[in-house]
């Protein structure tokens, strides 16, 4: 499938998802939400498409994509939810279900998850469940999105006790990243996706990460080049590992680095106090200390990752919330076995795996980054 941008005369950038039959495209380029072609071929004529958003980023996009997909669908529904990670629930999920059902949706019923992070994920389960199963396409909104939580299946909604513990494996059956909209992203929701950035130069491409390095202060300022290279080579990178272990049973808990710990201080301070992204960017120094404390990864290395992330304004210091709050947060981790924390950590910068971790080398670097209040 060849795309053209008219705004740039060059073409759209496609980094494909191998998964047999559930494969499919990812669309990075400037424009996409006025581009019938860049939907085109999604659903037959007569099927009908549910725009899931949030009031901030419908109003700032939902009209071009209902133009555009009024090419192709016979009619098109827009359900704006509440917006940030708070109200990332079930019972949030329950109006995408109740919306549908009143519509008379069926199974060629469209869901398009116009949005950062939080509309892909919970979009993305009602999919899955609905009819138990149905089509959907992530349109995302955030740098976060377009680099990581767009690609991959991965879906659910948050618990009190646990980050994305309820959920399921659903592809979707096209991402279309549409550069443009990261202009009117605040500030903080972009340093934020710079973590997932980092993080995939960190466990993936320590080449990509020495470009992260030295093209940061681009990024911060938007630069259009940089932007788009970040989002493909991200994109290309998962979409690699995605097809090599789409269940996450293997390589694909890499891209978890940063997550253990920073998942702990979103559930720890109430979702949405820290984005994801900060908390991930935190979560990576602390797991790089860890790293270090292991054997894995020389003081060096662990050195510049922080600075890294600092450069990218991403926050250093952890919140208090106490040792054994975090360890008890921790627990509930997907990567933990028979009540085992088991981490991402590096074992050079570009390289990483998973290793069973014992409380008390956590506990440590815990304590040595003042978490106790």
């Amino acid at each position: 499938m060849t795309f053209v941008d008219g705004r740039h005369d060059r073409p759209i950038r496609t980094v494909r998802v191998g998964l047999a039959d559930r494969g499919y495209d990812i669309l990075i380029g400037e424009g996409l939400l006025a581009r019938p072609d860049a939907f085109q071929g999604i659903a037959p004529g007569d099927a009908g498409a549910l725009i899931v958003t949030n009031a901030i980023v419908g109003g700032l996009h939902a009209g071009h994509l209902i133009a555009t997909l009024r090419h192709h669908h016979a009619a098109v529904e827009v359900l704006e939810l509440p917006d940030g990670e708070a109200h990332k629930t079930i019972g949030t999920l329950d109006r995408i279900f109740e919306t549908l059902l009143r519509l008379g949706a069926d199974r060629r019923t469209v869901l398009y998850a116009l949005g950062g992070g939080v509309i892909g994920d919970m979009t993305g389960f009602a999919a899955a469940c609905f009819m138990r199963g149905v089509p959907f396409v992530q349109v995302p909104t955030t740098l976060l999105a377009q680099v990581d939580s767009s690609v991959g299946g991965k879906t659910g909604v948050n618990h009190p006790l646990g980050k994305n513990m309820i959920g399921a494996f659903h592809q979707p059956r096209r991402v279309v990243a549409d550069l443009g909209t990261l202009a009117t992203l605040p500030s903080r929701e972009l340093v934020a996706g710079l973590a997932e950035v980092v993080k995939t130069g960190a466990v993936a491409d320590a080449a990509f990460l020495d470009w992260i390095e030295a093209e940061l202060p681009g990024l911060l300022r938007r630069d259009p080049d940089a932007l788009e290279h970040a989002v493909a080579r991200c994109c290309r990178i998962k979409a690699e590992i995605v097809r090599d272990d789409e269940r996450e049973s293997g390589r694909r808990a890499i891209l978890n680095f940063g997550h253990t710990i920073g998942h702990a201080i979103e559930a720890g301070t109430g979702y949405g106090t820290w984005l994801h992204g900060e908390a991930v960017g935190c979560g990576m120094v602390l797991e790089a200390a860890l790293s270090v404390q292991m054997g894995l990864l020389g003081d060096d290395q662990a050195g510049r990752l922080e600075r890294i992330v600092g450069a990218a304004s991403l926050p250093l210091r952890a919140p208090a919330l106490g040792v054994d709050r975090y360890l008890q947060l921790m627990r509930h981790d997907k990567k933990s076995q028979a009540g085992r924390l088991r981490m991402v950590l590096l074992e050079r910068l570009g390289q990483a795996a998973v290793y069973p971790i014992d409380d008390d080398a956590v506990a440590a670097v815990l304590r040595s980054a003042g978490v106790e209040a």
